[in-house]
């Protein structure tokens, strides 16, 4: 018989029947039938048939944007990206905030009652901000880590060559623990397809970190970047350590040109990830699944100068697919489950990825029948375990 467990999860519903999840050190010890032996635990807790999925993965999001708790900003009709990152970089110029103690500990906060316990945060290096918002969010990092892995991206939203002074920015950003390099539209914003990412796997091969790159630019300029990031993850051997945001110019291939490049993002490993945005400009992301892209959900902007939106959850990111996608069977919606846990953790290394003995209990517990159920009605979350200590409990 195996040691005391810290925590016991009694009538845990994981496949449709209930079962004995046990918890020590932080991790799934075991997973057994209700009528087996078992030592005694030193707590337990009856969740009465509720249905217990992996701690989930927000793999897309601005932390150090959000205004969440801050008085409403009026949001303008949208305009080019470069015209949205102007307009926040003079909103940043005239309000001082102290991100930490205000949005971005809103946003985890929120995060966290979704039931998300991993995250990927984008965080701004430019000639505004300079090193300032890493510094913040590092150190929210170490706060949170009992609750929240939180991986962070030092993203040139300025741009690098339109921005001086970033390229060296990043680098020091790098140096101060950012975990990966991030990118930005190569030819929509810097005007060059080939000097940005130049600098962007330079950067990587030189620091020894993963790329993350938000590409918005359309048509065949957003596809020749998308096929140059994929040559350039092969010829570098950084397969699995690539990903693409948004990746928006896939909307506009023909099925033919779309396959080709499908099958060379599934062959080299480098990962999409999608908000699932509304517009025209989504991927065919069931397709490109089917085409065997690993694809990863994120919420991106939150009540911020890009988006006034405040969904958070990633199961109400798994509804917004289902409706985007028209996904009704039950087995349709529970499949879009994987974007949030088993492919980050497969792709990006985030998150436990499954309910199983030796992986981290980070675990998010929904009164629902189903899977299906949960994400249809968007079910908050009753529980939520981090690293198997309870984390957030509701009402």
């Amino acid at each position: 018989m195996t040691a005391r467990p810290d925590l016991r999860l009694l009538r845990a519903s994981l496949d449709g029947r209930e079962h004995v999840i046990d918890i020590a050190d932080g991790r799934i010890a075991a997973i057994r039938a209700a009528h087996e032996p078992m030592p005694e635990a030193a707590r337990l807790i009856d969740l009465a048939g509720a249905l217990v999925l992996p701690g989930l993965t927000d793999a897309h999001v601005h932390l150090d944007k959000c205004l969440l708790g801050l008085p409403w900003r009026p949001h303008r009709a949208a305009g080019s990206v470069r015209a949205r990152i102007e307009d926040e970089k003079a909103f940043r110029r005239d309000n001082r905030i102290p991100l930490a103690e205000q949005g971005a500990t809103a946003l985890l906060e929120r995060m966290l009652r979704g039931g998300t316990t991993s995250l990927r945060t984008h965080v701004d290096i430019d000639d505004v901000t300079g090193l300032g918002h890493l510094a913040q969010i590092l150190d929210l990092r170490t706060q949170w880590a009992d609750r929240m892995r939180i991986e962070i991206v030092a993203f040139p939203q300025s741009g690098i060559l339109a921005c001086p002074p970033v390229a060296a920015l990043l680098d020091e950003a790098l140096r101060m623990g950012a975990d990966l390099v991030g990118g930005l539209d190569p030819h929509g914003i810097d005007g060059d397809a080939e000097a940005p990412l130049d600098i962007v796997f330079g950067l990587a091969e030189r620091h020894g970190r993963a790329v993350d790159i938000h590409l918005h630019d359309g048509g065949e300029a957003g596809l020749a970047e998308i096929e140059a990031i994929i040559a350039r993850t092969e010829a570098g051997g950084l397969g699995g350590r690539v990903a693409i945001s948004h990746a928006f110019a896939l909307a506009d291939a023909d099925d033919a040109r779309l396959g080709r490049i499908a099958e060379a993002m599934a062959r080299v490993g480098v990962t999409l990830i999608s908000s699932v945005p509304g517009g025209r400009r989504c991927p065919p992301l069931p397709r490109l699944r089917d085409l065997g892209v690993a694809i990863c959900f994120g919420t991106d902007n939150v009540r911020d100068c890009w988006n006034p939106s405040s969904v958070t959850g990633m199961i109400d990111r798994m509804s917004l697919a289902a409706y985007r996608f028209d996904l009704r069977a039950d087995e349709a919606l529970a499949g879009l489950l994987d974007h949030a846990t088993a492919v980050p953790a497969r792709a990006l290394g985030l998150g436990p990825g499954a309910v199983a003995p030796g992986l981290d209990a980070d675990l998010a517990v929904f009164e629902a029948s189903c899977l299906a159920e949960a994400i249809a009605e968007r079910r908050p979350p009753v529980l939520v375990l981090a690293r198997g200590a309870l984390a957030w409990e509701g009402p």
